[in-house]
């Protein structure tokens, strides 16, 4: 079991990682006359994340769930296969990936790495809902992957729609 909460711990410290890269980058932005948007959801959405990584942590102590090899095995694959995702946006994006939404007027769409693939149009909630659902999972904590799901997905309609709109507004 310690060794789950060592990788929840890994997760916590590349998200961590991300913030860091997230800071650079919005002051990237802002200083290219970026704009930020959604600014009402962002905060949900650092606690549900930070929510995630307690929620695996409790429900895996509390619940004392086995360790099921071939299941947890296959989530773990799936946590890192999200991790490679995300980071492949992070680069795709350079200095315009961050974890708010802030657009740089007069910049064109990114049509590199996963933002090539036309059928994938957001991949960097792809990782973020693969890995929402895995990393629970590696361990059996059902409880949290299924809340983590269900909130993410209702975050990610209102995500979405608010940067398709700052998007929208910037190359109009």
């Amino acid at each position: 079991m310690y060794w789950y909460f060592v990788l929840v711990g890994l997760v916590a410290l590349e998200r961590l990682a991300e913030l860091v890269v997230a800071r650079r980058n919005l002051a990237w932005s802002l200083a290219r006359g970026g704009v930020v948007s959604g600014r009402r959801h962002y905060p949900p959405m650092v606690v549900l994340h930070v929510g995630l990584l307690a929620a695996c942590v409790l429900e895996v102590w509390r619940s004392e769930r086995p360790f099921v090899p071939w299941f947890g095995w296959t989530m773990v694959v799936l946590v890192l296969a999200a991790q490679a995702l995300r980071w492949w946006c992070i680069f795709a994006l350079g200095p315009r990936w961050n974890t708010q939404v802030v657009v740089v007027p007069g910049l064109p769409l990114v049509r590199s790495g996963p933002y090539r693939l036309t059928w994938l149009r957001h991949p960097n909630y792809v990782a973020v809902a693969v890995e929402g659902l895995a990393l629970p999972l590696v361990h059996g904590a059902w409880v949290t992957a299924l809340t983590f799901t269900v909130l993410n997905a209702a975050l990610m309609v209102v995500r979405i729609r608010c940067e398709s709109a700052a998007l929208s507004a910037a190359t109009a």
